[in-house]
């Protein structure tokens, strides 16, 4: 694959993703194909294989409609289990078809790094200056751009994949998305 062309994968915001899904009036979901291939997952159940179209496959067995009262459990759950939202697209990188909830427990995405995932629009901004050096927003970076040294938080920026997982649960609310240049 060209370093230039889409990924199959991209990182968007919880709030993005409830924006993918009110286009959409049908539903169906199946199993991770990473938490089937691993086992239990420390953080989330297992189907959470979001998809938009019925023809589409999806990463794991189960594969069945539901509703959009189930959708909605299903972002319920990765907002309050930190997952990271990352649609899929289909074959031509043209349309979204769906959206995985990820994890650093067993997705395979962030257990493989060769695997290759667009970033999404938007990059952490943290004002240093309000920033307390609590620690809390380390323990929800799954791509491991925020890190503790020496009892100050140092965050890379250029390794952020703007999931805003950081920006939920900053007490300070130092942490804010910005647009990618």
């Amino acid at each position: 694959m060209n370093e230039n062309e889409l990924a199959f994968h991209y990182v968007c915001t919880h709030e993005r993703a409830r924006e993918l899904v009110d286009r959409h009036d049908r539903f169906w979901v199946s199993n991770c194909g990473c938490r089937e291939g691993r086992g239990k997952c420390a953080r989330s159940r297992v189907d959470v294989c979001l998809i938009f179209a019925g023809s589409f496959p999806g990463s794991g067995t189960s594969k069945r409609q539901v509703t959009r009262a189930d959708v909605e459990e299903i972002l319920c759950e990765a907002t309050d289990k930190r997952l990271v939202t990352r649609p899929f697209r289909d074959e031509t990188r043209t349309t979204t078809e769906g959206i995985c909830f990820c994890c650093d427990d067993c997705c395979g995405y962030f257990l493989d790094p060769s695997e290759r995932c667009d970033k999404g629009e938007f990059v952490e901004h943290t004002e240093p200056l309000k920033c307390n050096n609590c620690g809390e927003c380390v323990g929800v970076c799954h791509f491991k751009v925020r890190t503790m040294n020496e009892g100050e938080l140092l965050a890379d920026s250029d390794s952020c994949y703007g999931c805003g997982l950081c920006v939920d649960v900053c007490p300070e609310k130092c942490i804010e998305l910005i647009r990618r240049a």
